[in-house]
Parts: structure tokens; C-alpha cells; sequence
């Protein structure tokens, strides 16, 4: 079934008067990953200079709500959707520090520091910033065209699913961003929870301090050069207080934490609520590369790895990077 669209759908998706008029003419599409190849297309092939800087003056600058430039109520509502996990673990201090070191990076750069916010906690976003600032301009502007194009891929999915009702695995793809933000405000109400769970009757309670998940994973299709989405990732915990997992061993005390689906980004949902300390132990996450990749070499993937006492605290990203007979990891930050 082809999809028509009218060229205001496309601005909304990217602020570019270019893009939108292209995306038009290339219309309809028999799918959403059509309508994703020919955006990319598009917009680096056929969009020049000018319409770059058009579409990142359409986005609010990271931590605002308005952007400089008029846009339809459906892009504004977007933006702030994509942002929302930044609001929620903001704190005023980390605004503040956000809102010095945007207006830092415009005034080296000439534009707004664009990054695909979606899952993105401010702590996280700020760092990102800190790091592309001693980029030099022209690499930075191919960064910031890279980022515009993965927010443009989230809101044509979001585009596809407002009109048609897609499969199931299709589906994963189009509720990826609203999944996600709904993800993150699940996590942080149960970080809350676990701490008022665990408090001394009549202590006052005290909010983790963490702002993401204690484990969180990410997928890089190195075949492809790009964000794995789509992917189903499962966390497990050994539970057998008497042994530990031994190479060969076939035991069943694997015992379920959580799973997600990697969104367009290639980032995990929330396999574990945020809590200050994760719990000490051996886990097992495990992502389902055959479904991804049917005419790989990996049925799926498992990676094992351990958690002491003393690393409680600490934050464990177990990214995976994946090509059809080869894959990958290591422990990130």
C-alpha cells in the first residue's frame, strides 16, 4: 500500500524547504524504509548548505521549548516529546550549566547544538555538548547534519504510524521515539518507588541520583554503518546463590530482569529501573541478532559480565557491535 503525504508533513519532520518540496515529489511510498532511503538521499545529496542551516533553526535549542524560527504545532510537539527525558532529569543547576555552554557552542559554531534527544537524560546531553565543542566547524556541521537525520527518521515513523496501522515488527520502528519517553518516565516514577520501598519508617526519602538506567546497551550495525533499530535485548541475573555460571554449564538459574527494543538511535529501553546502587552479580544480556539479521551467522548474541560489591554505584553500558559473521564489546560509558 503506497503512502502520499502533503509537503507540510515533510517540514514537519525537517524544517527544510528543500527537503519538504523533494520529499514530495518523491512521494508516495510503498513503505516507511522507502520513505527513510529517499530522505537520506535527499537530504545529502540534494539539499545544499542553506537548507542544512533552515532545518537546524527549526529545532528549540537543547533545554527550550520554542525555536527561533516559526514551525507547525506538530514539530513543536515533537521537540518537546524528544526531549522529554532531558526535562525530566534536569535539575536547575544542569539547565543552567546546559544553557551557558549552548550559548558557547553557537557562538563558535553559528548554529544550535543539534543531537537526536530522544532517551537522553540533560547529564548526558551536556556531555555530548562538552565533547563536540572542540570539534573544528567543518566537522561539526557534518555531525549536526548526521543528528538532524536521525531525528528526521524518527518523526517520518512517527509520520507513517499517524496514518496506517503497521505490523507488529514494522511497529517497532515507528512507536520507537513515544515508547521510549514513556519508557524513561516509567523508570524514574520507579526509581522513586524502590526508594520509598527500601526507606526506615519516618526517613525522609531521598531520590536516586542517578539519571539513567544502571545497565544500558546500544547496537552499531558496522555492515551497514549505522544504529541497529529494532532489535530485542533481554537482561538476566544468575540467581544460584551456591554456584557460579561455568563455561559449558547448561543450569537454568538465569532469572529475568527486563528487555526493550533498541529505538532508531540504537539505544536500549530500560531493562532496570533507575536506582542509586544495582544489585551485585552476575548478569547476562542478550540480544536477538537472527531476528535482526536473518541471514547472519548469530542466532543471537550473549554476553556475560560481572558486577562486585564495590562497583554498585557505577554505570554499566554494554554496547554491541554487530556485522553479519562478526560482533563485538566492550564496557562503555
Amino acid at each position: 500500500m503506497e503512502m502520499s503525504f502533503e509537503e507540510k508533513d515533510f517540514f514537519s519532520c525537517c524544517g527544510s524547504i528543500r527537503f519538504e518540496k523533494e520529499m514530495a515529489l518523491a512521494s508516495p511510498f510503498s513503505s516507511f524504509q522507502d520513505a527513510v532511503t529517499a530522505a537520506r538521499d535527499i537530504w545529502f545529496n540534494k539539499v545544499d548548505v542553506n537548507g542544512w542551516l533552515e532545518a537546524f533553526l527549526a529545532h528549540p535549542q537543547i533545554g527550550e521549548t520554542h525555536s527561533a524560527a516559526k514551525v507547525s504545532d506538530t514539530s513543536a510537539q515533537w521537540s518537546k516529546g524528544e526531549q522529554s527525558t532531558a526535562f525530566a532529569t534536569a535539575t536547575d543547576s544542569s539547565l543552567q550549566e546546559l544553557s551557558e555552554w549552548n550559548a558557547r557552542y553557537r557562538q563558535k559554531f553559528g548554529f544550535i547544538f543539534l543531537i537526536c534527544a530522544s532517551g537522553r537524560s540533560t547529564d548526558e546531553i551536556l556531555a555530548e555538548l562538552k565533547r563536540r565543542y572542540s570539534n573544528r566547524p567543518i566537522v561539526e556541521f557534518e555531525i549536526a547534519a548526521q543528528e538532524q537525520m536521525k531525528i528526521t527518521e524518527l518523526r517520518l515513523a512517527k509520520l507513517f504510524s499517524s496514518k496506517t496501522n503497521i505490523s507488529s515488527a514494522t511497529n517497532k520502528y515507528t512507536t520507537a521515539g513515544a515508547k521510549k519517553a514513556e519508557e524513561d518516565r516509567l523508570s524514574i516514577i520507579g526509581g522513586h518507588v524502590s526508594a520509598t520501598s527500601e526507606s526506615l519508617p519516618g526517613k525522609p526519602v531521598q531520590p536516586p541520583t542517578r539519571t539513567r538506567p544502571p545497565i544500558t546497551t546500544h547496537i552499531l550495525d558496522l555492515s551497514r554503518g549505522r544504529p541497529a533499530a529494532g532489535v530485542e535485548v533481554l537482561l538476566e541475573m544468575w540467581k544460584n546463590t551456591q554456584s557460579r555460571p561455568t563455561f559449558g554449564g547448561t543450569d537454568s538459574s538465569w532469572v529475568f530482569q527486563g528487555s526493550s527494543t533498541t529505538d532508531l538511535d540504537g539505544r536500549s529501553g530500560q531493562p532496570l529501573s533507575i536506582v542509586d546502587a544495582v544489585t551485585p552479580g552476575i548478569y547476562r544480556i542478550s540480544f536477538n541478532t537472527g531476528k535482526y539479521n536473518p541471514d547472519g551467522f548469530f542466532p543471537y548474541v550473549s554476553i556475560v559480565f560481572e558486577i562486585r560489591e564495590s562497583q554498585k554505584r557505577e554505570h554499566f553500558h554494554v554496547p554491541l557491535l554487530l556485522s553479519p559473521f562478526s560482533f563485538s564489546t566492550y564496557r562503555g560509558s
